[in-house]
């Protein structure tokens, strides 16, 4: 849980967390007097300003907040200038919990960025999207301090899931469709919610527009990093939330909440990546300094393992908890993921280096074959783990151990339930597929349907298609040689699951 209020620290005066000093939530009238009115802006002020102070996303992926609008204003000016905006505060992992402060303690500041871009855009509407019932209460009770006045505000409660937060999961869930990722790359600013071009982005973006809106650009630029500018939030150890410039150490951050870089440093959450004593010395609060290490800040989230727990075991509970938040639309993800976590556990019981293998064998299976990131996302956290604490997986898995028991200091919720389902039996090694010359069709498989039936791999030769380790085929996109077309089209047309199409 979020500690009783957000920890303020090395902003003085704060931004996004003004005010909290004195009170526990800002409501209407507490939020005017720190913050003052909104000002009005026009669609392309609106993208000056964020280009000015490049805002970026802060839900994970930090894309270009200028490039979204502009997007939505091309894609509107097609549909009669109809469009939507629609708040991402989804946080469906348990080690962050930034949005959520801003939601339950400044929650107009985040309407105010939301209805600033909606009023832009000339939006229909403003949807925000949350998990727990104490935030949908609390935004709920701002919108109506707020009174009926402007563009219409409304909140949803989606499920509270970790593959929930993505956008288009998001957009499924506001619209009471399963909230899971499409399947395909649909960009909302074309297609959202109701069908209509949409604004998304996620809560902390949407108050950082606010606080540069009535700043300005140049006073907003006047904290952080000249290339960086403004402020961060920051999940650290899971519990506490702080605000900080860009480009504070990374150690100052972790000192501040009287914790300690331990063994390693997660920075970027559960799909982010293990920083080594060395690089945490080094590191800085920044987007620049993050991808030195091949690390990115993510959705904020930052968690030190401390020396007296197992990183092993800590590794493995994060695992199956991923395995089991599957959307269960793939096979890569509901049929690798378990299968993956199973094979750390075996590492856990003494496996051998066969084990560690079999865990590096999995992870490559599910690669790139996934119906939305969560795979991926995973498959990268297993791959860190692996990296940063080689010498442990190895003591495991020859059976001594490391010594120390897993004291499950990586947050998780209290109702997950471990999942491990057993492996697949292993294949032999996939034949390299075989280079061709000139422009070839390609052969496409749709990861949200397609369900192991195996049938295609009968038609087409190994030197087109295989299979994985888990029964689906290796890769989603291969090419057909000329003389291989029929039996490709064969394929397409006996998929029971109609996965496969064929396309230039």
């Amino acid at each position: 849980m979020i500690t009783t209020k957000p920890r303020l620290a090395c902003v003085d005066p704060p931004r996004l967390l003004a005010g909290l000093d004195e009170v526990y939530r800002l409501d209407r009238v507490g939020h005017l007097t720190v913050h003052g009115t909104m000002p009005a802006l026009r669609a392309d002020e609106l993208v000056a300003l964020a280009e000015n102070i490049d805002l970026r996303g802060r839900g994970g992926a930090g894309f270009p907040f200028a490039k979204k609008v502009q997007a939505v204003v091309e894609s509107a000016g097609r549909r009669e200038g109809r469009c939507t905006v629609v708040v991402n505060g989804s946080e469906g992992e348990p080690s962050c919990l930034k949005d959520t402060a801003l939601l339950l303690h400044t929650p107009h500041l985040v309407i105010d960025g939301a209805v600033l871009a909606a009023e832009a855009l000339g939006a229909e509407e403003v949807a925000i999207a949350v998990h727990r019932q104490d935030v949908e209460e609390s935004v709920a009770a701002a919108i109506a301090e707020r009174g009926p006045s402007g563009v219409p505000v409304g909140v949803s409660r989606t499920p509270d899931r970790f593959v929930a937060g993505e956008g288009g999961a998001v957009i499924n869930g506001i619209s009471g469709a399963p909230a899971i990722p499409n399947g395909r790359k649909i960009r909302t600013s074309d297609s959202g919610l109701s069908g209509l071009p949409t604004l998304l982005s996620n809560t902390e973006t949407f108050a950082q527009l606010a606080v540069a809106a009535r700043m300005g650009a140049l006073p907003y630029r006047s904290v952080g990093l000249p290339t960086e500018p403004g402020t961060t939030l920051l999940t650290v150890g899971g519990k506490y939330v702080m605000e900080t410039p860009t480009g504070v150490p990374l150690t100052y951050v972790l000192e501040l909440c009287g914790l300690t870089p331990g063994q390693a440093v997660l920075v970027g959450g559960y799909h982010g990546k293990w920083l080594d004593p060395k690089s945490i010395n080094a590191a800085t609060i920044s987007r620049e300094s993050m991808k030195k290490y091949g690390a990115r800040l993510g959705a904020g989230a930052v968690l030190p393992i401390p020396e007296n727990t197992c990183p092993l075991g800590e590794t493995a509970r994060i695992a199956r908890w991923l395995a089991a938040e599957t959307a269960g639309q793939c096979g890569p993800c509901f049929i690798g993921l378990p299968a993956i976590a199973d094979a750390i556990g075996q590492v856990e019981r003494g496996g051998g280096q066969s084990s560690i293998d079999n865990v590096r064998a999995y992870v490559n299976s599910v690669k790139k074959r996934g119906a939305c990131s969560h795979p991926d996302g995973t498959a990268g956290f297993v791959t860190t783990a692996l990296d940063a604490f080689p010498e442990e997986f190895e003591a495991h898995a020859l059976g001594s151990g490391c010594g120390r028991p897993t004291m499950g200091v990586l947050p998780l919720p209290e109702d997950a339930l471990p999942l491990a389902l057993p492996p697949a039996p292993l294949n032999p090694a996939a034949r390299d597929e075989r280079r061709q010359r000139g422009p070839m069709e390609k052969l496409l498989v749709d990861w949200s349907l397609c369900q192991g039936h195996g049938l295609c791999a009968d038609i087409l030769p190994p030197e087109v298609l295989t299979l994985g380790i888990d029964g689906y085929p290796s890769s989603a996109n291969m090419e057909v040689p000329r003389q291989l077309r029929a039996q490709a089209v064969r394929a397409v047309r006996r998929c029971p699951a109609l996965a496969l199409r064929i396309e230039e």
